[in-house]
C-alpha cells in the first residue's frame, strides 16, 4: 500500500461560476487545494512510497492491482489499465495550459462524440467534480463507462472506469487508492495543449519487450481507438511487467 498523506496541489480553475456548480443531491466536493490526496505533481508526492515509472506517470505498486500497458516496439507506452477482479481503470495523461484547466471542455467534446453515436450520457458528481456515465455497446455487448478528470498544474489526468465501478463509485476499491496516490511528471518542455505526456516502459521492461517483438507470436485483438484527451473507453487488456 502507500501513503496518502501530504497536501495534494491542483491548478484553481478560473473560470468562475462554471465550475461551482453545485452537486445534484450530493455533498459539496472538497476543492483541489483541500484535498489530501493526489493525483499528485511530482514536485510534492509524497515520499518513501514504491511506484511504476512510466515516466510521466509513476503508478502506486499495490499488490491487488495488477497494471496493464500497450507498447510499440521502442518501449513507448500506448495505453494504461490497471485491473482489479471485475473492474478496471484506463489512465492517460495530456498537456494543459499554465492558466486554466481542461477538463470542463474535455468533458463536453466526450458528451458530444457520444451523443452522435446516440449514446445517452448522464452527468453526475463524483469525488473530483462532474463526470460522465455512459452504456456503450462494445464488441462484448453493452458495457457501462464512467468518464473523470483531475486538472494539475500543467496537465490532466483522464481516467476511465469500467466494471461495477463504472454505475456504483463504491466499488472501485483499491483502484480508486492507485488514483490517489498516482504521480504526474509533467516536464518543462513546451507541448500543444491536449498532447499526450510521453510514457515509457522501464528500461528491463522494454528490453523484455524487444526480446518478445523477435520471436513470432499469434496476432493480438485490436484495442478501441482512443481520441486525444476526449474519448477513450478501456481497452482490450493485455499483461505487462509488474513493479520492482
Amino acid at each position: 500500500m502507500f501513503s496518502r498523506g501530504g497536501s495534494g496541489r491542483h491548478a484553481r480553475d478560473e473560470r468562475g461560476d462554471r465550475s461551482e456548480r453545485p452537486a445534484r443531491g450530493s455533498a459539496r466536493v472538497p476543492q483541489p487545494e483541500e484535498r489530501h490526496y493526489g493525483p499528485y505533481d511530482v514536485s510534492e508526492a509524497p515520499s518513501g512510497v514504491e511506484r511504476l515509472d512510466l515516466g510521466s506517470l509513476q503508478i502506486p505498486a499495490t499488490p491487488e492491482v495488477e497494471i496493464r500497458v500497450q507498447a510499440n516496439p521502442e518501449g513507448n507506452v500506448q495505453q494504461v489499465v490497471l485491473v482489479n477482479g471485475e473492474n478496471a481503470l484506463q489512465i492517460g495523461v495530456f498537456a494543459a495550459p499554465r492558466s486554466e484547466g481542461i477538463w470542463e471542455d474535455v468533458r463536453e467534446e466526450i458528451r458530444k462524440s457520444l451523443f452522435s453515436e446516440g449514446v445517452a450520457v448522464e452527468e453526475t458528481q463524483g469525488e473530483y467534480g462532474l463526470e460522465l456515465r455512459a452504456r456503450v455497446r462494445t464488441a462484448d455487448g453493452l458495457t457501462d463507462l464512467r468518464f473523470l478528470g483531475i486538472d494539475g498544474p500543467r496537465w490532466m489526468v483522464r481516467g476511465v472506469f469500467q466494471g461495477p465501478a463504472a454505475t456504483d463509485p463504491s466499488r472501485a476499491g483499491v483502484l480508486v487508492e492507485c488514483l490517489h496516490g498516482l504521480v504526474v511528471d509533467r516536464g518543462q518542455e513546451a507541448k500543444p495543449v491536449r498532447e499526450p505526456l510521453p510514457l515509457r516502459l522501464p528500461k528491463d521492461a522494454s528490453d523484455q519487450v524487444q526480446e518478445q517483438q523477435a520471436e513470432p507470436a499469434p496476432p493480438a485483438a485490436p484495442a478501441p481507438p482512443t481520441n486525444g484527451a476526449g474519448r477513450g473507453p478501456a481497452p482490450r487488456r493485455r499483461p505487462s511487467p509488474r513493479p520492482r
